[in-house]
């Protein structure tokens, strides 16, 4: 069995190959095509051992990702399985799909959920995700500034996140850098609301994609009064992982606003339909999407060495 790296993950596919597989394995999803397993965290000594896994017939591919959390530092390894035999065919080292997929995802939903003229990217959290994030849309959409509030980035950051992105880059506090902008991107481990929920500008998309706990969130209630429509990547997941959703005040949060991933790009529920609307997706990583992923760079390897 074949172990593939993060470098050759990096070689072998872009942002836009990752957008693609996953808007497809999204949509089948949607169809009731494929199949998540949800995560299942277990914990010992201060050592967390973390599962989660998806059936994607139509991809050929079937796999777990499988991960281990220590003093808040992860290890992701993936297992990769044919779909017809269920034999083995890769493990990876999947910093680097964990690392595309997530951006990918948010760009994805940006597609159904952001204006497309959206000009202004306030980016929360300038780590490895929240630069990706700023890359991939930055290559998505038409911006013309990102603002990045991050308390610990260090001073050559956004010299570095603009020649990445080709986009003039500018820190913020926070406060300043959600005021009227077009996309708001929460990359962060805050363990509370980084902004007000007023603040956002009409017409505003957001990507919360900081967190994956019920105890931690991103944004305060009045961003979710405010959402016209509240995307996730999978109920069942999602309402039990999301603190930006399970600590929500009762009336908070309408349970009929929340639609799936895989309902918008399967074309089962509708995107934005009022521009002066404000659109939310909140993501926790779910099983599809590395397992997709994975499959891909499979796939590629495999037509290379042929």
């Amino acid at each position: 069995m074949q172990h593939i790296t993060d470098a050759v993950v990096d070689a072998t596919i872009s942002p836009e190959d990752a957008q693609a597989v996953l808007d497809d394995a999204f949509a089948r999803f949607g169809r009731g095509e494929a199949a998540m397993q949800a995560r299942v965290r277990t914990e010992a000594g201060g050592v967390k051992l973390s599962t989660l896994g998806a059936v994607v017939p139509g991809q050929g591919v079937v796999g777990a990702k499988v991960y281990t959390t220590i003093q808040g530092q992860f290890t992701f390894v993936i297992l990769l399985f044919a779909a017809d035999d269920g034999r083995a065919l890769a493990s990876f080292d999947a910093g680097a799909i964990t690392r595309l997929r997530t951006a990918a995802c948010s760009v994805i939903a940006a597609r159904h959920l952001a204006r497309a003229d959206a000009r202004v990217m306030a980016l929360y959290g300038a780590g490895v995700q929240g630069r990706m994030h700023a890359v991939q849309m930055a290559r998505a959409f038409s911006l013309g500034e990102i603002r990045v509030s991050d308390p610990y980035a260090p001073p050559t950051l956004a010299e570095e996140l603009q020649a990445a992105c080709g986009v003039p880059v500018r820190l913020c506090a926070p406060e300043a850098a959600v005021e009227g902008a077009d996309i708001v991107v929460t990359a962060s481990r805050s363990t509370t609301p980084l902004f007000r929920g007023e603040q956002l500008a009409p017409g505003s998309f957001v990507a919360a994609i900081g967190s994956s706990l019920p105890h931690t969130r991103e944004l305060d209630d009045a961003a979710l009064r405010r959402a016209a429509t509240i995307a996730v990547e999978w109920k069942p997941q999602t309402l039990q992982e999301a603190g930006d959703l399970v600590l929500a005040a009762p009336g908070a949060l309408d349970p009929a606003r929340i639609v799936e991933l895989g309902e918008l790009a399967a074309g089962l529920k509708p995107g934005r339909q009022d521009p002066q609307a404000v659109t939310l997706y909140k993501s926790v990583g779910v099983g599809l999407e590395d397992v997709a992923l994975a499959g891909l760079v499979w796939q590629r390897l495999q037509g290379a060495a042929n």
